[in-house]
């Protein structure tokens, strides 16, 4: 049954699909994080549960109080990027609603590693 729900995908806002659509125009770096987050959305569409949950005790309170989030998962894109997104749905549909995309370093600080 499960294969056969609906997989979406959708960013939480709309600022954050144009920052998203905005990279496609940027430097070659840009460019190329866009190209990782597009593979990412493609493979979302596939599995919704293609990352790697994250474990509640681990996250941020802004994720909490700002999105209400009940779970939280953490795709990992190439040069150490994450694509971060929680999981919503119901018996038809699921839809992967992508929250941030971080660099390493912004990661480890937001997440306290």
């Amino acid at each position: 049954m499960n294969n056969k729900r609906i997989k979406k995908v959708a960013f939480v806002d709309s600022s954050l699909r144009k920052a998203f659509e905005k990279l496609k125009k940027g430097p070659y770096e840009e460019k190329t994080l866009y190209n990782f987050i597009d593979r990412a959305i493609d493979d979302l569409k596939i599995n919704p549960f293609a990352g790697i949950k994250i474990p509640k005790k681990l996250w941020p309170n802004e994720y909490t109080q700002k999105y209400k989030i009940n779970n939280l998962w953490k795709y990992n894109l190439p040069n150490a990027w994450r694509l971060m997104y929680f999981i919503r749905g119901d018996k038809v549909k699921i839809i992967s609603i992508i929250l941030e995309w971080l660099d390493h370093k912004d990661y480890e600080r937001k997440f306290k590693y």
